[in-house]
């Protein structure tokens, strides 16, 4: 069995906190889909000014 490197130790954490992330989201109520995962996240910042803009 061969070693894991490190970027594929990030990647293999992402791909599952982000699949629990979708599980907890269709728990609560929300429509998500298995296509979801493969969608990138908004960044920071964007996620920052959508909010600022609309809670005006």
């Amino acid at each position: 069995m061969s070693k894991l490197t490190f970027q594929e130790k990030q990647d293999h954490y992402n791909r599952i906190r982000r699949s629990n992330c979708l599980a907890s989201l269709r728990l609560e109520g929300f429509n998500t889909t298995p296509a979801d995962l493969e969608k990138p996240l908004p960044t920071m910042e964007a996620v920052l000014n959508k909010y600022r803009n609309t809670s005006r």
